[in-house]
Formats: structure tokens, C-alpha cells, sequence
């Protein structure tokens, strides 16, 4: 074990967060060192959003192609993914990325570490492995390690792939028939996606309703269209176990979760089984009790300056932390930001998620910002809503989707916008307009008038949709 030196800032990860703080910190002077045990990049950019763009992208261009079919597009030969040219394209935009972001961080002058971080002290980090390993001193310490999938806690849980994994399938196709666990963003997504490359899905969520942070009417209508593009969305369906069969084939097991006794009532044979079933603070292996840094299920316990609530030595960022930020990109690349500027001028800047917009990548996409109606409704707000089925205006008719539709809750009196959900074409980049009403506190009416906006687009609706 060696002596690797003393820091004013030693930041545990590599991802958005990271980047945000250490980039800037070291900007203002300060000694940085980062550490992480995978390859430099973070979720986002290798194992996450960018990459998983690029599947959805080419699911778009299926789904549009089948949606302009007698509508002035004609072919005698079926548009297809090749999965493996997919993938080499995914691979363009994420092999290059890690040694990319290491340059990036020696070129700024920070020192970058290979290898697990653990605490051995309030203020002292040993990372590396057994027998190589170096002992870091610092100042000030950021926790910004990101999530990882949960424990699914079942029977034959090594027979099951991660979201990672799924970005890697080799192969020119998919398997024929996969199931995903669990209903939310993640499992959903890379459904359309292998539904629209050709393989027979099906996701089992154990309650009663899939994205439950979403609006549920705009939920019913994308699991309507999930189930005409061949997804067989089962709910209720609690996993109990993944056999291997003697064909090969992987057998799962799930129970009736709306029934006491526990029995099997569903058995599904399949080729691969995904993990959708949710993301957990990555906390394992930090030893955070070494340093007397207090955590729960949620991360890391910070106060509103992302400081750790035991240890004022220790800030926490993204998805690690503890702070009522959703575990988003952009959250990480804002926490980054008011860490570093707590660290370098004192804790004067407070974290405030107003306006977060969160987007499932669909085809088509659901997007929501600000209040749902029965959290307005908890609070005793008073409220109206305007909810209509969009599929017969012009701008979803022009690309012949017929699954759209949007909510938006105003307050009465103040006439301020509580909150937007949109599904349909573009619903991703719409909802920051609402995004940027909520977190402004802009009107309702000045959203509609002055605004000028460009037509015919989809941002246009909004003038219908208020």
C-alpha cells in the first residue's frame, strides 16, 4: 500500500456529476484526484441515455416507416434493424468516449485513479485493488458513484441480464422472445426498441399500474399502443424464480400479486430475461460507516447543500444522493454544479429540482413536468385541467400516430401551470417548454400570448393545450 497523495477534492466516480464538480473545482485551483473502478464515462454516456438513444432511433425509423404505409410510402421489402450494425454504430459513439473523458481530465490537471474506492477514514480513501493499492487524503470528498440495478432477490437472478448487458448483444437479430422485469422507464424503452426489432416481448410488473410516476390516463394509452406493436404487458405478475430449461430456453416464474397465496399463475418460457425492475444508490463496497457518513435505501443523507448530514467533509451528487432530485442526467449535471460551488465559496447555493421534466423513450414518447393530479389534489390546490386525445390534430396526424394525447393542470387565481404530461411525436422536446413555465413561474397566458412560436411544429400546440 502506498501514500497517493493529499487532495483539497477527491471525487469517487466519473459520470455527470463528477465531471461537473471536478471540472470546476480544479478550475478555481484546486488539487483534484477522481477515482473509478469502471471505465471513465459514467452510466449516461457508456451504459445509459446517449447510447440507448441510438436504439430508440432506429425503432423510430421502423415505427415511421410502418405509420406512412398507404400514406405515399411504398416498398416491396420491409425495412428491418440489423442488430449487430445497430450495435457497431452504438459503439462509434461510446468506445472512444472513456479515454476521451481520462484526457479531458489530465489535460485540466486532474489526476485520474483506477480501481475500487473505499473509505478507510473521515477524510481518507484507499482505491485499487489488494496488493496495489494507494491511500488518498482529502479535503473535501464527492460521492457521485450512480446507481446501479437492485437486487432482484429471486431464485435464479444470475440467468438475468442487465440493461448494460442489453446495449452489448452480439448477434446480427435479437433472441426471438424476451421478457423484461419490472414496468418502468427502463424496461418499457428497450421493449419498443426489441419489439420494433422483430422479438416477441412481454413485461411483467408486479403492481397494478406500469410508470408509476407518470400520469396514469396518458399511461393506459402507451400501454394500449405497447400492446398493438406486440408487447404483452402483464401487471400483477410478482417474478419468483428463472429456471433453465433442458432445451436451453430460460422458464420464469410469477405469482398473481394481487393474491394472498403466493401461487404461480403465470409460467413463461423465453430465450432472455432483462432487468427493468429499478436502480438502487451504488453504495456498495464505499464502507461509508468508515467515515460516518449516514445513508438509507435513497443514498447518501445530504442536507439542501448536498453536504452529508454526519460527515461535513462529504458532499453527495446524482443518483447517489439523498437530496428529492430524480434520478436523471440532468439532476447530476445540476448537483455537480451546486456542489462545486458549495465546496469552493461555502455552502451558499441550495439544491431546487422545480421544473425537472422526465421523459420515457417511447415510441411514441411520454413526458411529464411538475404535479400529477392527485399530488395537486393532496396539497388542497385548486386546479383545472385540460386533457384531450390529440391523435385527430394535424400534428399527429401528419405522421400517422395515433397514440397521443396531453394534461396540463393550471391553479385558479394565479393561473400559474402545476403541471404538463404530453404523449405523442416530439412530447421529449415539448414538455421543456412547460418545464421552463414551471421553474420561471410563468403564466399560463404568457405561454400563449406573447409567445410567437414557429408553425406548424409541436411546439405550436401548446397554445391549444393551455
Amino acid at each position: 500500500m502506498t501514500n497517493g497523495g493529499t487532495f483539497d477534492l477527491i471525487v469517487i466516480g466519473t459520470g455527470t456529476a463528477a465531471s461537473s464538480a471536478a471540472l470546476k473545482c480544479r478550475s478555481a485551483g484546486w488539487k483534484v484526484a477522481i477515482i473509478d473502478s469502471l471505465q471513465f464515462g459514467g452510466t449516461c454516456a457508456l451504459r445509459g441515455c446517449e447510447p440507448k438513444k441510438v436504439l430508440v432511433e432506429a425503432a423510430k425509423m421502423i415505427d415511421l416507416s410502418q405509420r406512412h404505409q398507404n400514406k405515399g410510402i411504398t416498398g416491396s421489402e420491409r425495412i428491418h434493424i440489423k442488430w449487430s450494425d445497430l450495435i457497431r454504430f452504438k459503439r462509434t459513439f461510446t468506445e472512444p468516449f472513456p479515454k476521451d473523458r481520462e484526457d479531458s481530465y489530465v489535460k485540466a490537471g486532474i489526476i485520474p485513479f483506477h480501481g475500487p474506492a473505499r473509505f478507510v477514514g473521515s477524510n481518507t480513501v484507499k482505491v485499487g485493488y489488494d496488493g496495489n493499492n494507494r491511500i488518498l487524503d482529502g479535503r473535501f470528498i464527492l460521492i457521485a458513484t450512480g446507481a446501479m440495478p437492485m437486487n432482484l432477490n429471486i431464485p435464479g437472478s444470475e440467468n438475468v441480464i442487465t440493461s448494460d448487458q442489453f446495449l452489448e448483444i452480439e448477434g446480427d437479430n435479437l433472441p426471438n422472445t424476451i421478457v423484461f422485469v419490472g414496468g418502468g422507464y427502463i424496461s418499457f424503452e428497450f421493449a419498443h426498441v426489441a419489439a420494433r426489432a422483430g422479438a416477441e416481448v412481454t413485461i411483467l410488473h408486479r403492481g397494478k399500474q406500469p410508470l408509476e410516476r407518470f400520469d396514469q390516463d396518458l399511461v393506459n394509452q402507451l400501454a394500449q399502443k405497447s400492446r398493438e406493436i406486440g408487447i404483452d404487458l402483464l401487471v400483477q405478475r410478482a417474478v419468483k424464480g428463472i429456471d433453465k430449461s433442458s432445451n436451453g430456453k430460460l422458464v420464469v416464474r410469477a405469482s398473481d400479486a394481487s393474491a394472498a397465496d403466493e401461487k404461480i399463475s403465470t409460467t413463461l418460457e423465453t430465450d432472455m430475461v432483462v432487468h427493468g425492475a429499478g436502480r438502487v444508490p451504488n453504495i456498495e463496497g464505499l464502507d461509508l460507516m468508515a467515515a460516518g457518513v449516514e445513508h438509507n435505501t435513497r443514498g447518501v443523507k445530504v442536507n439542501e447543500y448536498l453536504q452529508s448530514v454526519s460527515n461535513p467533509a462529504v458532499y453527495a451528487a446524482g443518483d447517489v444522493a439523498a437530496s428529492g432530485g430524480s434520478p436523471l442526467t440532468p439532476v447530476a449535471s445540476y448537483d455537480g454544479r451546486i456542489v462545486a460551488n458549495n465546496l469552493i465559496k461555502g455552502n451558499t447555493l441550495k439544491s431546487n429540482y422545480t421544473g425537472l421534466p422526465s421523459v420515457v423513450f417511447t415510441t411514441p414518447p411520454l413526458a411529464s413536468v411538475g404535479m400529477r393530479e392527485q399530488e395537486a389534489k393532496e396539497q388542497g390546490i385548486r386546479f383545472r385541467t385540460k386533457y384531450e386525445n390529440t391523435s385527430s390534430w394535424y400534428s399527429s396526424r401528419r405522421v400517422g400516430e395515433t397514440c397521443s394525447a396531453f394534461k396540463v393542470l393550471i391553479e385558479e387565481g394565479s393561473n400559474r401551470v402545476l403541471g404538463a404530461h404530453i404523449l405523442g411525436p416530439h412530447a421529449e422536446e415539448v414538455i421543456n417548454i412547460f418545464s421552463i413555465a414551471i421553474r420561471l413561474g410563468i403564466t399560463a397566458k404568457h405561454l400563449n400570448d406573447p409567445i410567437l412560436y414557429a408553425y406548424p411544429t409541436n411546439s405550436s400546440d401548446v397554445v391549444y393545450m393551455l
